[in-house]
């Protein structure tokens, strides 16, 4: 394991599968899922009027990262606010955000980059995590919610066992569901493994920046384990496209344009759906904060204006023919 800060994975973020495996914290006929926020207003505010849409009994799970860009003092508070109004576990960035002077140096950004991510990229997340640090410091009231978060989450949809992370089933700041490991056939052994520790049918995910929503195989199951992994609710996951994503997880379809891809299964609709938020104000609150020169703008600005080099095609994908893996970076 690298001790280095940024590609650590301490100790503390930790879990074992079959913590999963414990009494839900609630039922519903659709959940949403949106990991990644990455303290982009623009798309939290689109992501709850599409919330807002839906009918019936609902619930919306904040699966971490909410924040990241927003060192604005403002810009803090009000995310902090609107997120933990609703279901919310913690991310690697809120964690290190609670985290104790003390505990700073171990993990850096928290993010535990695997080797494919450049080591510019990792030494530019730190610098982001100690500025966003900060801000955060300027609210402890926040910040000791945050330390309260849970790291994961059960809940289930239509009968079926959904269980909710951040990273993976062994860690909050997992890399075991990115799309790169799970584009690997022999990876999936482990990940079955995972799912019969946690007794879950699903599990819904995000930290790795891009979505795939990944099934396993499952000989003689009535409900092949599937991975449903948003990518990031704020920030685009698409090459020309700005638009974030949110997993839904739901006994009957989406209603509206902004479905891309996803499946249905034992009477359950697995969906990514398009945050499509206002990009114009985005990109002025973004350079407001992180002007060119800075860390954020030189790991983002790229993504953020053109998309990452990844397409729909590669992001969903069945259990016999898993895509190849890619070498992508954040930026």
């Amino acid at each position: 394991m690298s001790l280095t800060p940024g590609r650590n994975c301490p100790l503390h973020y930790r879990y074992a599968p079959g913590a999963l495996a414990a009494p839900p914290s609630g039922h519903c006929e659709v959940l949403y899922v949106a990991g990644g926020l990455y303290g982009n207003e623009p798309a939290l505010d689109a992501l709850l009027d599409l919330y807002t849409r839906e009918r019936g009994d609902k619930r919306l799970v904040f699966n971490g990262d909410f924040n990241w860009f927003d060192i604005d003092a403002a810009s803090f508070r009000r995310v902090n606010e609107r997120v933990l109004g609703f279901d919310a576990i913690r991310g690697n960035v809120e964690t290190e955000l609670a985290s104790e002077p003390g505990l700073v140096d171990e993990a850096g950004c928290g993010c535990a980059y695997p080797p494919w991510v450049g080591d510019e990229v990792v030494m530019r997340s730190n610098l982001i995590l100690q500025r966003l640090r900060e801000t955060a410091r300027r609210f402890p009231a926040v910040r000791q919610s945050l330390l309260a978060l849970p790291m994961w989450m059960r809940i289930d949809v239509g009968g079926r066992r959904v269980g909710i992370v951040h990273g993976d089933a062994q860690s909050l700041a997992g890399w075991g569901f990115a799309q790169e490991h799970l584009a690997d056939p022999g990876h999936h052994r482990l990940v079955r493994e995972w799912f019969a520790s946690a007794q879950v049918d699903i599990f819904a995910s995000s930290h790795t920046c891009l979505p795939v929503f990944q099934t396993l195989s499952a000989e003689g199951a009535d409900f092949a384990p599937i991975v449903l992994n948003n990518g990031a609710a704020g920030m685009p996951n698409f090459l020309s496209s700005h638009a974030g994503l949110l997993t839904r997880i739901a006994t009957r379809p989406f209603d509206g344009p902004e479905r891309r891809f996803g499946v249905e299964r034992g009477g359950l609709f697995l969906d990514a759906i398009a945050i499509e938020f206002d990009q114009a104000r985005w990109l002025r609150e973004f350079l407001a904060q992180w002007p060119p020169g800075s860390a954020a703008h030189a790991s983002y600005w790229q993504r953020i204006t053109r998309g990452p080099r990844y397409d729909i095609a590669e992001a969903q994908r069945d259990a016999t023919l898993p895509a190849e893996p890619l070498s992508l970076q954040q930026e």
